[in-house]
């Protein structure tokens, strides 16, 4: 049985004979694997003759055969990788409605009757059969309503649960870029989101500088879709260069915008690139370019407002711009000064009868549209900035505070007080622009000059901005945010628009952010209206002051000649009778001192 495995020679056929041989093996070798094992060197044998193999080089190649000494070898330990660049392509969606109508039902009964469908189900329960589909159907429901009883796939785990980022540094960073596509130079004026989707922008483009606009400049202006960042996706084109500009609220689509030459118009984007929908006339229209413009609460949601340098605030309705619907002076009640140039108007929503208008001297107009008479439209005047008023926005939180940019400083006022309760330190650069976060109770932002954005987030610093990010090497000039606070536009004075992405702690509701905010405000409003009262006294006792001194003076001035003169001579005596008694009182200290 051990050798059950051999194979003799005697077997193999014939044909097979000349490269036949017999192997003698156990079975039990058979496929057994090799076992390597380590011993001394040996020199080689040849099995036949038992000779050692000489494996000496041939003498022809030995002749060619060069000693390298120094060997120098290069080995790369670091792994080798490759750079690969993909263009995904742009996937096209499109929003289609479906109108869900009831069915089921046979085509002799009328739906829109109830009288014929009670028939027909009274027709359908009587069926003998409508018992038994009725059951099985019950049975199906049964079981997935138990499925769902067990297993509740709508529940929230993290209700009530907020995410803090107080211990987060706040940051920013740029996700896209948007070029004006002109050849030359223009600035980013005004930009406004379309929606709260956060995919669309529009952007006005024009020559800020003065008497700058040169023959051949575009007067395009253009809506940017963000996903598609390289080319705009719809050109406006206005009779004019924009300098504002403004999604209707309400109607996403419909676009409103004040032109260089004074003239207001509106675009409906669903048109495609096209003129405008309708122009103002221009005997009715501004006398300066429209530095501003708001949509406003109205029952069509049609009316608009508009500021200009001219002096004039108009209000109008898009649905005919023949002429506008109400004006207002701009001017200081009670004052020679002639009106102001208006620069900046503010409006909210909340408010929908106030309104306060930013002027070019410095001043900031708090107004009510429902007043009786025009002169009792302003309702109060601030005073504070040294320039130009090139931003005014209401807190979205407390609408009654405000801010406000026009120098070097950022100011923050409240309706009662008339000066602001909040300064910000002079910056080396001038400011132009400032604006409110949407989300986040005690931050907002400042563009400068110099082409640098700053952060402020009074919840955790106060004197210094919490961030600053070097936008652009041209002035800053227009910035607006998104609705969801995590996304800030920003223009500059090259035609650029950089779009930046802001972290979970500047566009996040913190803890407590709005009660703490809201006494910090609360606390400076109260301590400018003391200091505002001991102003007040101040005035008052020194009025009473000099009252009494001129009352003294008048009844000098209604004596007789004789009766001055006796005044004179018992004032004379007084004087001599104090320098006698100053006399003795040192004569008597210097007797006692010896």
């Amino acid at each position: 049985a051990e050798y059950m495995g051999t194979l003799d020679s005697r077997c193999v056929p014939a044909v097979m004979e000349e490269i036949a041989d017999a192997y003698n093996r156990p079975r039990r070798d058979f496929g057994r694997p090799c076992n390597f094992t380590l011993r001394d060197a040996a020199l080689l044998v040849d099995q036949l003759t038992n000779a050692p193999i000489d494996i000496r080089a041939e003498p022809d190649a030995l002749n060619n055969y060069v000693v390298r000494n120094p060997v120098d070898v290069a080995v790369e330990r670091r792994q080798v990788v490759s750079l690969h660049e993909v263009n995904t392509e742009h996937v096209q969606t499109e929003s289609h409605g479906v109108l869900h109508a009831e069915g089921g039902w046979p085509k002799d009964v009328n739906t829109l009757e109830a009288g014929s469908k009670d028939r027909h189900r009274r027709k359908i329960e009587k069926d003998d059969v409508f018992v038994q589909r009725l059951k099985s159907l019950a049975d199906t429901a049964e079981v997935a309503i138990r499925e769902n009883n067990a297993l509740d796939i709508y529940e929230s785990y993290f209700v009530g649960e907020t995410a803090d980022h107080s211990g987060e540094p706040p940051s920013a960073r740029t996700i896209t870029v948007l070029r004006d596509p002109s050849p030359n130079k223009r600035a980013a004026a005004a930009m406004s989101w379309q929606g709260d989707s956060g995919g669309k922008m529009a952007i006005a483009y024009a020559v800020l500088s003065f008497q700058a606009m040169r023959d051949g400049v575009s007067v395009s202006s253009y809506v940017w879709d963000l996903e598609s960042p390289s080319a705009p996706e719809l050109e406006i084109t206005p009779p004019s260069p924009l300098w504002s500009l403004q999604f209707n609220p309400k109607e996403p689509h419909v676009l409103l915008g004040g032109c260089y030459n004074g003239l207001v118009a509106f675009w409906d984007t669903r048109k495609g690139s096209t003129a405008a929908n309708a122009i103002s006339a221009v005997e009715r229209s501004h006398r300066d370019p429209v530095y501003d413009c708001k949509w406003v609460q109205s029952k069509s949601g049609a009316e608009c407002v508009t500021c200009s340098t001219d002096g004039m605030v108009y209000w109008w309705d898009v649905r005919k711009l023949g002429e506008p619907i109400e004006s207002l002076e701009v001017a200081v009640p009670k004052s020679e000064t002639p009106r102001l140039g208006a620069v900046v108007i503010d409006y909210d929503f909340t408010m929908p009868t106030k309104f306060m208008v930013g002027t070019e001297q410095g001043v900031i107009l708090s107004c009510n549209k429902k007043a009786r008479t025009p002169s009792e439209r302003v309702q109060r005047v601030f005073r504070g900035h040294h320039g130009p008023i090139y931003a005014l926005q209401r807190n979205p939180f407390f609408p009654k505070f405000f801010l406000s940019v026009g120098d070097w400083t950022a100011r923050m006022w409240n309706e009662d007080t008339k000066s602001s309760i909040i300064v910000t330190k002079y910056n080396a650069s001038y400011m132009t622009n400032a604006i409110w976060s949407p989300t986040r109770t005690g931050v907002f932002f400042t563009s400068r000059m110099d082409g640098s954005l700053d952060v402020y987030d009074y919840l955790h610093k106060q004197n210094d901005p919490t961030l600053t990010i070097k936008v652009s090497d041209s002035e800053l000039r227009a910035l607006a945010i998104h609705s969801s606070g995590s996304l800030l536009a920003v223009g500059d004075g090259d035609g650029t628009t950089s779009l930046l992405r802001l972290s979970s702690g500047l566009s996040e509701l913190q803890n407590q952010e709005r009660q703490i905010v809201g006494s910090m405000l609360e606390r400076e409003q109260k301590r400018e209206k003391m200091l505002e009262t001991r102003e007040r006294e101040l005035k008052v006792q020194t009025k009473q002051k000099n009252d009494a001194a001129t009352s003294q003076l008048d009844d000098i001035a209604d004596m007789s000649p004789e009766m001055q003169r006796q005044v004179q001579q018992e004032f004379d005596e007084m004087l001599q009778q104090v320098s006698e008694e100053q006399k003795a009182l040192l004569a008597s200290s210097a007797v006692q001192e010896y």
